[in-house]
């Protein structure tokens, strides 16, 4: 049997996945530069809401065997990615 947990952040990647491959889709159906750049810029705020989304749902199913030192760490990573993923 496949733990519920393990099943949400499967099911959101697949879904971040799909909406990626339509987009790319939906760019080739545009056929311009400036119109693909658009739907390109819209998936930049996928990325990140997937991430923490998915990294959040883990952090729960597995937070009664971590210590708070343990989640703190976790937090500055994953806000140390976003950092460096939306800094410009």
């Amino acid at each position: 049997m496949i733990d519920k947990i393990v099943l949400s952040m499967a099911s959101i990647r697949i879904l971040s996945g799909s909406i990626e491959v339509l987009a790319a889709l939906l760019m080739l159906r545009l056929n311009q530069p400036e119109k693909a750049l658009a739907v390109n810029t819209a998936l930049a705020l996928v990325g990140p809401i997937v991430l923490i989304t998915t990294t959040s749902i883990g952090v729960i199913g597995i937070a009664d065997k971590l210590s708070w030192g343990k989640i703190g760490w976790i937090v500055c990573g994953v806000g140390c990615i976003l950092i460096g993923i939306l800094k410009k």
